[in-house]
């Protein structure tokens, strides 16, 4: 008889060998350390974004793209440099798109719809998760991204588990037909009794009520993220983003909850100025 789903393996194995690693490079090692796992993250989502749309390979296109995407991620590690160029770095990328498909080769008829694709993988991946680094540079910045990633992956598994176990009602039957009511309130639960732990365990300037809130706001950030993710995935007629880790998929699938609770964490931090 096969296993249910929930009880794979490869999900478990995944996990016990990015954990350790992922503490170690948060925890001990340099900031740019940190910057270059992100860059290196954000240049592979991008990657499998992509390949949704285009379907060959590699285009001079895509190469475009992801230089733009590191640009974007560098401007984050770089503020004090990049920021004061701000506006003439908004008009860089739209003109380096234009002029992309001006010499790429591809039937005018896709230019409108190609450069949109490519500048809202930019907008979509590089921008809004480079507010990892800036969310690290933070005061307690170490912490603050420990404590980002334990919400959201606690809503992850939460909602995963009790929408396998519990799941009756679907919240977007077209998009994503396993994502159900009870899936989302688990994941709420989860996300509330993980910042709360987080908040008691190693960021106890974080009060209480602020934690409380931040668990709410990303409980509600990360289904819409992974929902979202399910839409540029069925638009574009596939199961996974990609195969790179095993029982996950691709890179895209596993962090598309981050795309969205990243910048709301970040916003909130810069907002209420908790930390």
């Amino acid at each position: 008889m096969k296993a249910p789903r929930f009880l794979d393996r490869r999900r478990v194995y995944s996990a016990v060998a990015f954990l350790p690693c992922f503490y170690l490079l948060v925890r001990f090692l340099p900031a740019y350390a940190f910057f270059t796992f992100v860059a290196i993250g954000i240049l592979l989502a991008q990657y499998e974004y992509y390949r949704l749309y285009f379907t060959d390979r590699w285009t001079p296109t895509m190469g475009i793209g992801l230089a733009l995407g590191l640009l974007v991620t560098a401007s984050a590690a770089a503020p004090h440099i990049l920021y004061p160029l701000e506006r003439p770095l908004i008009s860089f990328v739209i003109g380096v798109i234009l002029l992309a498909h001006l010499f790429a080769g591809r039937e005018q008829k896709t230019v409108l719809q190609d450069a949109a694709v490519l500048a809202f993988g930019v907008l979509y991946i590089a921008w809004l998760l480079s507010h990892l680094i800036s969310i690290r540079q933070f005061q307690q910045g170490i912490f603050l991204v420990f404590f980002l990633f334990v919400v959201t992956w606690g809503n992850d598994i939460a909602a995963y588990y009790s929408g396998t176990l519990w799941g009756r009602h679907q919240m977007a039957p077209v998009t994503s037909p396993k994502k159900t009511w009870e899936g989302a309130v688990g994941g709420l639960v989860g996300s509330l009794a993980m910042a709360w732990a987080c908040r008691a365990w190693f960021l106890p300037s974080l009060s209480l009520a602020h934690a409380l809130e931040v668990g709410f706001l990303l409980g509600i950030a990360a289904p819409l993220g992974d929902l979202c993710e399910s839409l540029l995935k069925r638009s574009a007629g596939v199961k996974d983003s990609g195969a790179l880790i095993p029982g996950h998929g691709g890179i895209l699938d596993r962090i598309d909850s981050l795309i969205f609770t990243t910048p709301a964490f970040y916003y909130y931090l810069f907002i209420i100025k908790t930390p």
